[in-house]
């Protein structure tokens, strides 16, 4: 089997072609319509339970991921990493590498080509970041790339690999965020949200007048994502100026473009396919070297390349979270009306890029307060450049806002729920805008109900059974609901089949599903009448999935192309000679009405989703063992398109929560600069047994502002606020405040 060569961007009107050969298949359509359907009646599909599309595919091994797609004549490439973490590479020797059989070409710095646009310095700008491409002898880090080797198989490319020797001028690193605070900077801006510092009122005045005040410094450590499937990039080039990438990744067109970039290519020129991804959780957001890295394999060789990242490069490769240093101080008035909030972020980025972690977002308009001041500082390292991972900025943001409003709770004798429902914002203080629409205090009033909030014993170490200490803890959910423009294309097939294809990508959040029926209740008809297909940058642009936005934005645009089709197919039933079946109506990037934007759009409203979270520890006093009992989680997240998706996004993100607060850590070699939990026995997740029922359930809220379907996402808001609610439920239990992320065992004996 021979490679495709890449189909040609559809002219518009036209729809491209093909279809990706594993993409899900409605089964049982029925037989072409003689006449146009009509305009649809109510909603069908939206709002109900529907099994996942691609479900039988992913459970009986028909799904491709990048790295199984086939190509003919493929080799394969395996990457050399530096053992030095700062300095400069003094020579790389290759010889005996280049000596083994099936060895075809050993890629190191001065042995290959300059790239037209391999920056060695960036500006932030994470679509755009630094990747290290054999093109100098600077070491930035360790297990950098250093040399690639290429072979006909997988076996004898590791065998070369391992054969490969360096050595450097270098110097000890610095590799932990405590041993270079001094150095912190102001960076000039958040990118991509914003600006790094905000004030809003008196601060000092504002503390003066408290009651009650609180300062406390929270700290959260490096974070790994390594979803299951591991980044991955098939290379194919079509002569000198094309090429196709079969990559794991969650944008696409990010790729298409970063990559047209470093090789001086026109980016229609650049095919990127990706119809599965198993799992991108932010890592998969933007490309990394090895993308880049087998592109050039595979023209130094002549025929495809396939660079899979191993396990444990993913720990230096493909970013991480960052550590964060999150210092807060609350005031409040006698009756827990806050007076003053102050949150500074210091966390860790790459000497030669950066990326900042944005923890005090929410802390600007979860809470009504007068007096606000919000900052966030970098410390640059010999380290990799860190990366978004699930909720960046919202998920340690939460944990640290949501803890001091635990020990201002307790410095005020106030019960933390009542807290929050006091201080509870009805707008956006901070962009002065009221909020398209927010049910957080639902979400309390019905969390606290089917926890039995109101049986809680206030003091800590006070609720216990057989000696088992417990502990009950509470926090806010919330993270933005973003949109961005985006593009979809419908065609009604002349076997009565519903088309429409968008060049996203389905991380596992259930993109196939929702559109799915988001076209079937557009048009009017059953969803087996629908063909949805994704991942090609053959079809139309689409956003990275990531930040929540895929169902907004290319669910909107979906809708909009549709609706469009519809129509023109309800015009043509007075014409019963015409082709009706080939009728193409193309969305374009959506022109929405101003309440119906998000992101770009004009700054009428300010778009978050909401939720309450919260959980029981049950705590052995001799051995300091913690165990997650219950988790009860609300949320108000506008118009839930599929129940059982959103329930597993939900509860997934709960669940890394829970990893968050007592297990995940990255561990450094001081010394090295090294990750040390390199693999999945070593770096600890939640397994079954860590896992209680989840309690997860949804009020209703409509919006009419957030955009014509009423969409808001829900991919990362699961995981915000549940770290601070099992940290809280620590303290109830033990009376010990552990405010170093994660909580283990020696922390509390």
């Amino acid at each position: 089997m021979t490679a495709t060569p890449p189909t040609p961007a559809a002219p518009a009107g036209k729809s491209p072609s093909p279809a990706a050969p594993n993409a899900p298949v409605a089964s049982n359509a029925p037989a072409p319509n003689s006449a146009a359907p009509a305009a649809p009646s109510g909603p069908r599909a939206i709002g109900m339970p529907i099994e996942r599309i691609d479900a039988r595919a992913k459970l009986t091994g028909t799904a491709i991921y990048a790295a199984e797609t086939p190509v003919a004549n493929v080799a394969h490439a395996v990457i050399v990493g530096s053992t030095a973490a700062r300095g400069r590479l003094r020579s790389v020797d290759t010889d005996a590498a280049r000596r083994q059989p099936g060895v075809l070409a050993v890629l190191a710095p001065g042995a290959v080509p300059k790239l037209p646009a391999a920056p060695t310095s960036g500006t932030g700008n994470p679509a755009d970041r630094v990747l290290q491409l054999l093109q100098d002898d600077k070491i930035w880090y360790a297990d950098q790339p250093i040399a690639v080797v290429v072979a006909d198989t997988l076996e004898r490319a590791q065998h070369a690999a391992a054969l490969v020797t360096a050595a450097y001028d270098s110097t000890p690193p610095v590799a932990e965020i405590d041993a270079a605070l001094g150095e912190a900077y102001t960076p000039e801006k958040l990118a991509p949200f914003g600006e790094p510092a905000t004030t809003r009122g008196d601060f000092d005045a504002g503390l003066a007048a408290a009651h009650a005040r609180i300062t406390a410094t929270y700290t959260t450590p490096v974070e790994n994502h390594n979803p299951m499937e591991p980044h991955a990039t098939i290379a194919v080039w079509h002569g000198d100026t094309k090429l196709t990438l079969y990559d794991a990744t969650q944008g696409i067109f990010g790729v298409r473009n970063k990559i047209a970039k470093v090789f001086g290519l026109e980016p229609t020129d650049v095919r990127v396919i990706d119809h599965y991804v198993g799992g991108g959780f932010g890592c998969k957001g933007t490309p990394w070297s090895h993308v880049a890295l087998a592109a050039l394999a595979a023209r130094a060789v002549g025929r495809p390349v396939k660079l899979v990242v191993t396990r444990p490069q993913m720990f230096a490769l493909v970013g991480h979270r960052p550590k964060t240093v999150q210092t807060l101080t609350l005031g409040a008035d006698a009756a827990g009306k806050l007076t003053a909030i102050r949150h500074t972020v210091v966390s860790e980025t790459s000497r030669f890029d950066q990326f900042v972690e944005p923890s005090a977002l929410q802390t600007r308009h979860l809470y009504s307060c007068p007096n606000v001041i919000t900052t966030h500082q970098l410390v640059k390292l010999d380290i990799p450049t860190p990366t978004f991972q699930r909720a960046p900025g919202e998920s340690t943001g939460t944990y640290a806002l949501e803890s001091a409003m635990d020990e201002l709770a307790y410095a005020l004798r106030i019960d933390p729920l009542e807290l929050r429902i006091r201080n509870h914002s009805v707008r956006d203080e901070q962009d002065d805008k009221p909020y398209s629409s927010n049910a957080l205090l639902a979400c309390y009033q019905r969390g606290a109900a089917r926890f039995g909030w109101s049986r809680r014993t206030a003091s800590p170490g006070s609720m216990r059974d057989r000696g088992t200490r417990i502990g009950w803890g509470m926090a806010t959910a919330t993270y933005p609901a973003r949109m961005s423009p985006s593009s979809a294309i419908a065609r009604m097939r002349p076997d009565g089949i519903l088309l429409v294809q968008a060049g996203t990508q389905d991380i596992g959040t259930g993109t196939y599903t929702i559109m799915t029926q988001i076209a079937a209740d557009a048009m009017g008809i059953p969803i087996e009448q629908v063909r949805f297909e994704l991942g090609d940058t053959a079809f139309p642009e689409t956003p990275v999935s990531g930040g929540s936005q895929t169902a907004a934005s290319t669910g909107t645009a979906v809708k909009l192309a549709v609706d469009k089709l519809r129509d023109q197919l309800i015009a043509l039933r007075q014409s019963p000679d015409e082709p009706w079946a080939h009728v193409v109506a193309r969305s374009g990037r959506p022109e929405l009405t101003a309440e119906h934007k998000t992101d770009k759009r004009p700054d009428t409203h300010s778009y978050h989703s909401h939720g309450a979270t919260f959980a029981e520890v049950r705590i052995d006093p001799d051995t300091g063992e913690i165990r997650v009992a219950r988790v009860v989680a609300v949320y108000a997240a506008g118009t839930i398109l599929n129940p059982r998706t959103a329930l597993s996004q939900l509860e997934g993100g709960i669940v890394w929560g829970i990893g968050m607060a007592l297990q995940e850590h990255t561990v450094r070699d001081r010394r090295t600069g090294r990750a040390v939990t390199r693999d999945l026995a070593d770096y600890h997740i939640p397994v079954h047994a860590d896992i209680p029922e989840l309690d997860v359930s949804f009020v209703e809220e409509p919006d009419p502002f957030v955009n014509p379907l009423g969409i808001k996402g829900i991919g990362e808001l699961g995981i915000t606020g549940v770290t601070a609610a099992i940290a809280n439920a620590v303290y109830h239990a033990t009376g010990k405040r552990v405010r170093d992320l994660p909580i283990t065992l020696d922390k509390l004996l």
